[in-house]
């Protein structure tokens, strides 16, 4: 993590995040697992990320793998999704929200099963990346801005990563 400003002791004007580093705090929160219809089981590995910088969101494509009792084989594929960022100030984390499926595909499943399984493709993104944890921001990296009664703003997805503002606190007086 870089923090950006002037030189010198100038107070950093923002916090950068590498999409280096997003994709190695995303993998440690897979592989997952999620039941489907008290049925089936989607097993979920490593998203690979993608910035969205035109639409401040990012993109995670999933690797999947259907399996269950009514199954003849195991099957897999894909679960594509964009969503956003928010900034959680009790532990200081970047977590995904304002997810958007935009494709769930398993290879060779059968017409009936590919419609039912699309019926839970919200509900299972939502588990999947709801509140995951893409990045948390340390107390040394912030220990200047807690000073001077700064905190977490604007989050920016940009080409390269995120860029995350500093802001002056909205009541500087009150903590939690």
């Amino acid at each position: 993590m870089a923090a950006t400003g002037c030189s010198g002791k100038s107070v950093p004007s923002s916090v950068s995040v590498s999409q280096q580093k997003l994709q190695e705090m995303l993998a440690r929160r897979f592989p997952r697992q999620f039941p489907v219809a008290g049925l089936l089981q989607l097993d979920l590995k490593a998203p690979q990320l993608s910035m969205l910088p035109e639409r401040n969101m990012l993109n995670a494509v999933i690797p999947a793998e259907l399996s269950g009792k009514v199954l003849k084989e195991q099957y897999s594929g894909l679960l594509n999704v964009d969503f956003a960022l928010r900034y959680e100030p009790t532990d200081r984390t970047l977590r995904a929200y304002q997810i958007k499926v935009n494709q769930l595909s398993m290879d060779g499943l059968s017409p009936a099963l590919s419609d039912m399984l699309g019926t839970y493709a919200t509900a299972l993104a939502e588990q999947a990346m709801g509140q995951v944890v893409l990045y948390q921001l340390q107390d040394q990296d912030l220990a200047l801005v807690d000073a001077l009664a700064m905190e977490p703003g604007a989050i920016t997805v940009t080409a390269q990563g995120l860029t995350v503002a500093l802001v002056q606190k909205a009541s500087a007086g009150s903590k939690r």
